[in-house]
């Protein structure tokens, strides 16, 4: 009995051991994982992530300037893109805000340019087309054939930057003139103050620069030939906007209209 109790004990034993995992003692050796399996099966496969770049709405509106400029065909005209970007972000904004009401018309004075130049344009915002362009004359301090310093101080005889709003008209010592309504406070709000407003002269335009090498200058005053002075007015009086443009950083940066 004896015998064969230890036969059946150890050929359980070895049975065990057969089926059994490997049992280690307390070493400090790690116990091995199995293997890992490798699986032939086609990789799963994540969407794509969009990698198309999302524009802000700064980029918006430059791409949808850019494409007005070139639909109106403002540079045939000579006025610079960065002074109708300008204009149609201030254009806007006051538009938004109530501040202009007639916002058929976008009127622009571009003295980046040279006084022989036409730098003065009305623009249709409806139909996208350029109504006016013509001569303007700039402060008598302000420059020669180029305007280069602004002022808002009375008596300067300087041109002032920035957005205005058209208003009424009346008969002055220049005939027929329009009343026009700085809304930059620093920069033009001392228009009235001033009395800088639209009005014609014979000291502009082509009459004048036959026998002149520039156009004459005003007291402040975006003065235009005095023919072409009942038309402009007529079509931009009464709310509309009026912006008078020039890279000046100070102007670019701190104006309120534009940055805000």
């Amino acid at each position: 009995m004896k015998r064969t109790y230890r036969k059946m004990s150890m050929g359980a034993l070895l049975c065990f051991l057969a089926v059994s995992p490997v049992i280690t003692s307390g070493t400090d050796e790690e116990v091995k994982e199995p293997a890992a399996v490798i699986s032939t099966a086609a990789p799963v496969r994540m969407p794509a992530v969009a990698s198309a770049h999302v524009k802000t709405a700064a980029e918006l509106f430059e791409a949808e300037a850019e494409g007005m400029y070139k639909e109106m065909k403002l540079k045939k005209w000579g006025l610079s893109i960065k002074a109708f970007e300008y204009a149609l972000k201030g254009y806007r904004n006051l538009v938004e805000h109530g501040k202009v009401m007639k916002d058929e018309v976008l009127s622009i004075c571009d003295f980046s340019q040279s006084s022989r130049r036409k730098r003065f344009y009305v623009i249709d915002m409806e139909t996208k087309k350029v109504l006016i362009n013509t001569w303007v004359a700039h402060g008598r301090n302000s420059g020669g054939e180029y305007a280069r310093s602004f002022s808002n101080s009375p008596e300067s005889h300087k041109s002032s930057l920035g957005f205005y709003k058209t208003g009424s008209t009346y008969y002055g010592t220049h005939g027929l003139a329009l009343k026009i309504q700085g809304l930059e406070k620093n920069f033009n709000d001392k228009a009235d103050e001033r009395n800088i407003v639209i009005h014609g002269s014979e000291y502009v335009g082509a009459s004048f620069l036959a026998r002149s090498p520039i156009n004459g200058r005003s007291q402040g005053c975006p003065a235009l030939p005095q023919q072409e002075t009942g038309r402009v007015i007529q079509t931009i009086k009464d709310g509309s906007c009026l912006f008078i443009y020039h890279p000046t950083k100070t102007y670019i940066q701190k104006s309120r209209v534009l940055n805000s």
